[in-house]
């Protein structure tokens, strides 16, 4: 078995040491994660400049770039052999509902998904590494019930787990994406220079997380595992749209 790690919060990330840490023994692990925190960036590649790949003290590689530009560099080359899975986290906070869309944490297992390697992304319910062991124990555990039903063609999981000391021995619950409302307003500030700046706005609160979401299960103590695809495709509407535009 042999496994590839990234993560979005950057090679240093105490999520990204406990996951690696806790999937000793599953397999070969690599590790290539950016070089700074990248969350946010989605699946962005980097494609207007060259990219750096270093190796750092702890043995891990880290690279100058996006999460999703660091797996791609692996399964494109770098690592010189196609990995059985790749896994990305544990990131700092959740991603669930729209935030999926922006997620470099879900991102890089979605690189990985794209080359048709079964790949799950691991969050934590909230900010701040809470409980970052039993999250750790409890992602093992997720990663040994997969590899047991079989690897197969390729799949995308996405984990959020609450930040629970007993996070291991919750109960797990097959989810879909909820929804959010929109994003708060934007941060208006004046720098040192006298320049107006501004920041994205917080994530609004979730507007669907009814029974069966991913924040519902999270809200009442269950890991969500929601599966994921890339087909962004409106199928229902492909006929209205024919006959609306005369094809």
């Amino acid at each position: 078995m042999r496994i590839l790690i990234s993560n979005d919060d950057g090679y240093l990330a105490p999520g990204l040491a406990a996951l690696v840490k806790a999937c000793e023994g599953l397999g070969e692990i690599e590790v290539i994660a950016p070089e700074q925190n990248a969350s946010g960036t989605s699946n962005s590649l980097t494609l207007n400049r060259p990219l750096n790949v270093y190796r750092a003290a702890n043995g891990f590689r880290y690279v100058s770039g996006t999460p999703s530009d660091g797996v791609h560099l692996a399964l494109t080359g770098l690592l010189g052999y196609r990995p059985d899975l790749v896994l990305s986290g544990i990131n700092n906070g959740a991603n669930m509902g729209d935030d999926t869309l922006y997620s470099g944490t879900v991102a890089a297992a979605t690189e990985g998904y794209l080359f048709g390697i079964p790949s799950i992304a691991f969050s934590q319910a909230e900010k701040g590494w809470g409980e970052l062991e039993a999250a750790a124990r409890a992602a093992r555990s997720v990663v040994e019930q997969v590899i047991a039903g079989g690897l197969g063609q390729g799949f995308l999981l996405n984990v959020n787990i609450p930040n629970r000391a007993d996070a291991d021995k919750l109960p797990r619950r097959v989810t879909r994406l909820g929804r959010r409302h929109a994003s708060e307003g934007i941060i208006q500030q004046v720098n040192p220079r006298g320049e107006t700046i501004y920041w994205i706005g917080p994530a609004g609160d979730a507007r669907d997380a009814g029974e069966g979401t991913d924040f519902h299960a999270t809200a009442n103590g269950q890991v969500s595992i929601t599966p994921l695809q890339v087909d962004l495709t409106e199928h229902a509407s492909l006929g209205n749209w024919a006959q609306r535009l005369g094809l």
